[in-house]
């Protein structure tokens, strides 16, 4: 089926959606107003102003959390979900540089297989030429077994 061949109530009907949408950009939903305008559904043609705040569950306070602590994240949504998380009330760590948390995750992975080494010592299934490389790389790293 080809653009010109949709259905003009379903293109009405998704695109009123998409007015409605808590999770559609104000940009979006300003085209989705045009398009109904276009359209002849007047009764659209301004988008709804954004909902009353809900408060947040859990899981998207834990999100937002995360959304923070990710390297990979751009500072923009970094400072949104700071924001966010603010209204909710909150508590917002300051996030670290790269490398400069104390717990950086190339420290937490370090003391993971340090702790995996202690543990194959104390395992019977481990076999003694295992348990050998595993007091060398324990001895490497300074730790005590």
């Amino acid at each position: 089926m080809s653009h010109t061949d949709k259905d003009p109530g379903h293109v009405i009907g998704g695109l009123k959606a998409a007015i409605s949408n808590p999770n559609t950009s104000t940009e979006a939903k300003e085209h989705a107003a045009e398009r109904l305008k276009e359209l002849g559904d007047p009764g659209y043609s301004t988008p709804p102003h954004e909902p009353p705040h809900e408060e947040l569950g859990s899981h998207q306070i834990a999100g937002y959390k995360a959304t923070i602590s990710n390297p990979n994240t751009s500072e923009k949504a970094k400072q949104h979900a700071r924001e966010v998380l603010e209204a909710e009330g909150e508590q917002v760590e300051e996030t670290h540089p790269e490398g400069s948390h104390p717990a950086s995750a190339h420290d937490q992975h370090t003391k993971r297989v340090l702790a995996g080494y202690k543990a194959a010592l104390h395992n019977p299934h481990v076999s003694q030429e295992a348990k050998e490389r595993a007091k060398e790389m324990l001895r490497e790293h300074g730790e005590e077994f």
